[in-house]
């Protein structure tokens, strides 16, 4: 059934009470709608379908062939109706293209923060408001609370599935309308939930961070679709010629291992130059970076962005640091303690701590460091 036609079908039957549960065909989605359940008698299961099934069948994914059938049968056990969206297109566009053009452009993209932000919060948000539907569930986690008149978010219960990382991008007037009912349980609850409500997939593997490259290997992935890539040098910071690379697409800032060289002290990626073709490398002390310019910034909060923590990769400490708005189109964030390899092409996410835990502020992209 084509979306559109999808989009017509539920415009007639939804009611205002009505929530849409994106369901990725994994435990936490399961779990998610089968919550829901339980205080709204008119649940909905979207499921994404992102790309062909057939390259990925057989992998740790979300939203691919087995996974869409899994989706199914979920719906099925707790009683929901559930359509498949084909998105495939949409993903490839804002997704796919936008990761293999930023690696060619020497930086380090997240596919998982343009998932959320052009999929999953932007396209699917806008179908739930078209049919009429009250709310948008998804099993991601991360806590919601409303504080004083806003709705905030809080790194949840279970701070090893912690996802506030690549939801900084979920836009402000778009809070009321989310709900993350997994944010106050670990992951171990739910899996033993899923159990106890006769979910089958109660003990299926996560899917992998890059869910449309089966191997795992974004490296072949890329030279497969860009085969003109050009050989460049790998210099060191007073621009001597150390060795030859067969595409800077290879490198990711602050990578020591599989550069190629063999010196007396470790040497570690400093800078990725595309425009000339070029990996400047040097020693670890070379690499540490204070200031960082983000752009492309969204904050959740109308309130004190001050004294604030930042994250300047997915699985990085809490750092210490003060935000400086610039312009419209560029924030600096100071942090009191250097850090060491600070990539182009990651996000840099904010963070404040209160009496309810650490709360999402909102984030940008990394567009340099010094």
């Amino acid at each position: 059934m084509e979306t559109l036609e999808i989009s017509r079908e539920l415009g007639r039957v939804v009611t205002k009470e009505a929530t849409v549960v994106a369901m990725s065909g994994g435990v936490d989605s399961s779990v998610a709608a089968a919550m829901m359940t339980r205080n709204q008698s008119n649940v909905i299961g979207i499921t994404l379908k992102l790309y062909d099934e057939k390259k990925v069948a057989k992998s740790k994914t979300c939203c691919a062939g087995s996974d869409i059938l899994d989706a199914k049968r979920i719906a099925s056990t707790i009683n929901i109706p559930h359509y498949v969206l084909d998105y495939e297109s949409i993903f490839k566009e804002n997704v796919i293209d936008p990761f293999i053009a930023e690696y060619k452009a020497g930086r380090t993209p997240i596919p998982c923060i343009s998932c959320n932000e052009k999929v999953k919060f932007l396209d699917l948000i806008n179908f739930a408001r078209k049919i009429g539907a009250s709310s948008l569930t998804t099993g991601h986690y991360i806590k919601k609370l409303k504080i004083r008149d806003e709705w905030g978010l809080y790194i949840p219960v279970d701070e090893d599935r912690d996802q506030s990382y690549f939801l900084f991008s979920i836009k402000y007037d778009d809070l009321d309308y989310l709900e993350f009912p997994l944010g106050d349980y670990k992951k171990n609850e739910i899996r033993n939930l899923a159990k106890d409500l006769e979910l089958h997939l109660y003990d299926k593997v996560d899917s992998q961070d890059i869910c449309f490259i089966p191997d795992g290997n974004y490296k072949n992935f890329i030279k497969k679709q860009s085969p003109k890539l050009v050989k460049g040098n790998i210099v060191d910071t007073d621009n001597n010629i150390l060795a030859e690379h067969d595409g800077v697409y290879n490198f990711t800032i602050g990578q020591r291992r599989g550069i190629g060289i063999s010196k007396d002290k470790p040497v570690y990626v400093k800078e990725i130059d595309a425009s000339k073709n070029r990996v400047v490398v040097a020693e670890k002390k070379y690499i540490e970076s204070s200031l960082i310019h983000v752009e492309k910034v969204n904050i959740l909060t109308k309130y004190d962005l001050k004294d604030i923590y930042v994250r300047v990769r997915s699985t990085g400490k809490l750092l210490k640091a003060n935000l400086s708005k610039i312009d419209e189109k560029l924030y600096h964030v100071k942090l009191d303690k250097p850090e060491i390899a600070i990539s182009p092409g990651q996000a840099c996410v904010f963070y404040k701590k209160d009496n309810h835990g650490t709360r999402l502020l909102g984030g940008g992209w990394i567009k340099s460091a010094s």
